[in-house]
């Protein structure tokens, strides 16, 4: 049985056993049609162009795990960024681990997606929220048609909160091979600050593939700093489908860090519904082997007065691939708008292949609007500069890199989690440089 199939079949078993209210049940049946209609992107869809699933669809993976493995704090401890005080979301093979987690209902909500879809106390939330953000494709139609578990964060007005949250999945390879959907919701109200860090990690070379859909809505004046770190195994790939809905003067930072996995996508899109809203979207990726990364984003211009920051390095080795599909959008009435996006990439190999393509759609006629991308090798006469001071070769090539992403790490706004990047950054270059960025 292929898997779209097997998604589509056991879809009334899983609906038998989730207790949840009517509208809901609604959300998923219609969710799930869509997928049936839809099914999973092929590369006759322009955005999916250089972007094949057919490797990661072809293993049968189990959709609802079996047997339960629980995990102990120091086998896993490495994967957390545990210098920090943090509240933390744990799941492990899709289901939420009360041991490992650290979650809150004092004075702001930071847990369960499953809590909250069945506790009538946050109904109002659920209604507003849920699933009015998310696209209506084949793939976050998936999600929503399986949502359950995941991680629900319900901001206050006007509270900042005293620590990062961290969420991470595991999978501990008990199945064959897995899939997991998680589904977050996150709500910073007015004047609201928050720091999310996000994580999807294999604890085996078990296949695992993840289709995961985020929905974030910073309201007037909220601050949303959100990390993403992926260095999964090369057995594990993800599909990663967030969606950020900003309101007035509010200020939205997405970070992600690819440096792991089979395959990479990562779908991101940016709503401004208001005035001076300033959003910004950063990656560095730096893949080899055959991994491939593609980051699809969009930002929709949608009042005027508003910025936009895109900044994606990109560093590429062996037979890796690499995608840049960036979009920005002004609307007609979106005038006074800031936008910037910038794509540039290093092939450190004749084999490697990066897929650039930013794109400025632009209604409005009084704005500044500027993209570009840069593909090219590292600067011969920078890299003989630093020979000629008795720095080797391979030590040579890691600070021509590091400064070559130094932009994007510039504006990580937690120190520890800085170093950490810093730190699987100069493995991933294969040097241990003394000194952090």
């Amino acid at each position: 049985m292929e898997l779209k199939e097997k998604l589509v079949s056991s879809f009334m078993a899983f609906e038998d056993t989730v207790d949840v209210h009517s509208s809901i049940h609604d959300i998923r049946t219609e969710a799930i049609k869509t997928f049936e209609t839809e099914g999973f992107p092929t590369k006759k869809l322009e955005n999916w162009k250089y972007t094949s699933l057919s490797s990661v669809l072809k293993h049968d993976y189990s959709v609802f795990p079996k047997n339960e493995n629980a995990l102990e704090f120091k086998d896993i401890k490495k994967y957390f960024i545990h210098e920090i005080d943090a509240y933390k979301i744990i799941f492990i093979d899709g289901k939420y681990s009360s041991h490992l987690s650290q979650t809150t209902h004092d004075g702001l909500d930071v847990c369960l997606m499953s809590a909250a879809l069945t506790k009538p106390k946050y109904k109002v939330i659920i209604d507003n929220y849920f699933n009015k953000i998310a696209s209506k494709d084949g793939l976050s139609s998936l999600n929503t048609a399986f949502s359950y578990e995941g991680a629900y964060i319900n901001i206050p007005k006007n509270k900042v909160v005293d620590k990062p949250i961290q969420i991470i999945h595991f999978s501990t390879g008990n199945e064959a091979a897995l899939m997991l959907q998680p589904r977050n919701l996150i709500v910073v109200n007015e004047n609201a600050h928050v720091q999310i860090i996000e994580r999807h990690q294999s604890l085996t070379d078990n296949p695992v593939l993840t289709n995961s859909v985020t929905e974030i809505f910073a309201n007037k004046r909220a601050i949303v700093d959100y990390y993403k770190i992926q260095n999964d195994r090369q057995s594990a790939s993800l599909i990663d489908n967030t969606y950020v809905n900003q309101k007035q003067e509010s200020l939205a930072k997405v970070h992600t860090f690819s440096f792991g996995g089979k395959l990479t996508r990562n779908n991101l899109n940016f709503y401004q519904n208001g005035e001076r809203i300033d959003s910004t979207m950063k990656g560095i990726t730096i893949i080899g082997d055959k991994q491939h990364v593609d980051h699809n984003t969009l930002v929709h211009h949608i009042e005027p007065n508003c910025e936009s920051h895109q900044d994606y390095k990109g560093i590429f080795d062996d037979n890796a691939t690499g995608v840049f599909n960036g979009k920005v959008v002004v609307e007609k009435l979106a005038q006074k708008t800031n936008a910037f996006q910038a794509n540039n990439n290093v092939l450190l190999s004749d084999k490697a292949t990066i897929n650039t393509k930013p794109q400025l759609e632009i209604f409005a006629d009084d704005v500044k609007c500027s993209h570009g991308c840069t593909i090219g090798q590292l600067d011969e006469s920078a890299m003989f500069y630093l020979r000629s001071r008795g720095i080797p070769e391979k030590e040579a090539k890691a600070l021509l890199m590091f400064a070559f992403s130094n932009t994007v790490l510039d504006s990580v706004k937690i120190p520890e989690l800085k170093n950490r990047v810093t730190k699987i950054i100069a493995k991933k270059l294969g040097v241990n440089l003394g000194f952090d960025l």
